[in-house]
């Protein structure tokens, strides 16, 4: 029998410090700082109050050498305060500040773009402004090879994870020549960067295919799983909306983008890319896992919209069981206009608050109708009282 439910890709275990990632792991939740690597103080600051909205693993952008070299002393003060989150360095440019950077943090972002030798482009006789297959593309590999090997020994000798992050808007001439600016495009240039770092011995490795448009970026991270699955790789994949905006436009673009893969079981981290101070990502990125299925942090309320058919103040109860109930990490709460279609919408919720009549509610246990008729006046604490008697409560 098929599920209608797919099930989550199964990657390999890829260790970021103490916390992994991959295979059986948690999908886990990483921000990005805003301020100047250089100022300490202040990204210090930010960063930990990054990790008190629940950031578990910390990317920081390393412009330059000087960058590159203060990241021990953002670690070094972090530690200080009792802070042991795992730190991603985000490389844009050249390969020497990603070989600094590896001895120091968990983990590094590059881009392929930047291992790319000089003549990655090379004009054919017979294709006219593309590369010749037969010859230059084994060439340039090897060129990579070259310039990637220093990085790789490096993250070897430390334990330190890399993410091959490839952007829609980045790709090289080479790439967008043979494939174009596409999701194809996109996939082809990770994997022959993996390719390389297998050829090397490397495999802590993680994938990310971003873009700002939702479409593009869904593509391409169906298309890269397939791939993998196709040449046996299995590695995990970083997920995230790039420049997705602020407020709700940027919340829902991404918990589409990260939404849809998620619940193609597609994924094993997460960023939500909004133009706020990463602090306010966190609770997104969480609510997106939540509404995924894939992780559980809070009580889940389902409410209908009410209708005609509903004789009790929903909207009033729904809020005061909230207040009152959002600490029952992973019980399932449904609040129902009516019991026309209330019982079986709640079909998979723990506990049921179902209008019944003109301020009356039934009470239900699963599908179990355990009272009745309740009065809308005691109807919220005849609930909570329900759950204590379950043995499913638990103080604030």
């Amino acid at each position: 029998m098929i599920s209608a439910i797919p099930c989550r890709f199964q990657t390999r275990v890829v260790n970021i410090g103490t916390l992994p990632m991959g295979g059986d792991n948690p999908v886990r939740v990483q921000s990005m700082t805003s301020t100047e690597t250089l100022d300490t103080r202040s990204t210090v600051a930010q960063i930990i109050r990054m990790i008190e909205a629940g950031c578990e693993y910390v990317r920081i952008a390393v412009p330059g050498m000087k960058e590159a070299g203060n990241l021990r002393e953002i670690k070094s003060a972090l530690h200080r305060q009792g802070y042991k989150t795992p730190l991603i360095a985000d490389v844009h440019f050249t390969p020497k500040i990603a070989e600094i950077a590896a001895g120091i943090v968990e983990k590094v972002r590059i881009n392929p773009g930047n291992y790319l030798p000089s003549h990655d482009i090379h004009p054919s006789s017979n294709f006219p402004g593309t590369i010749s297959h037969l010859t230059d593309t084994g060439q340039v590999l090897e060129q990579i090879a070259d310039r990637l090997s220093p990085l790789l020994k490096i993250c070897l000798d430390h334990g330190t994870a890399i993410r091959i992050g490839v952007n829609h808007g980045s790709l090289s001439e080479r790439i967008m020549n043979q494939f174009g600016d596409t999701p194809l495009g996109m996939v082809e240039s990770a994997l022959e960067f993996a390719r390389v770092c297998e050829g090397l011995s490397f495999h802590n490795l993680v994938f990310s295919m971003k873009a700002s448009n939702t479409r593009v970026m869904i593509a391409a991270n169906r298309l890269l799983a397939d791939r993998m699955k196709l040449e046996g790789m299995n590695y995990p994949l970083h997920l995230g909306v790039t420049e997705a905006g602020a407020g709700e436009d940027g919340r829902i673009k991404s918990a589409i983008g990260i939404g849809s893969l998620l619940a193609d079981g597609i994924g094993d981290t997460i960023r939500v890319s909004l133009t706020e101070d990463p602090e306010f990502e966190i609770p997104v990125a969480y609510n997106i896992l939540q509404a995924a299925g894939v992780r559980i942090t809070k009580t889940e309320f389902i409410s209908c919209p009410s209708c005609g058919r509903t004789l009790f103040n929903i909207q009033s109860a729904l809020k005061n069981i909230q207040a009152k109930m959002s600490h029952l990490k992973g019980l399932k709460i449904a609040v129902m206009g009516c019991i026309v279609n209330g019982p079986g919408e709640m079909a998979d919720a723990h506990y049921g608050y179902v209008g019944a009549g003109k301020g009356k509610i039934h009470l239900y246990k699963g599908q179990q109708v355990i009272r009745k008729n309740v009065d809308e006046s005691l109807a919220v604490e005849a609930l909570i009282a329900l759950i204590k008697e379950s043995g499913d409560w638990v103080d604030a």
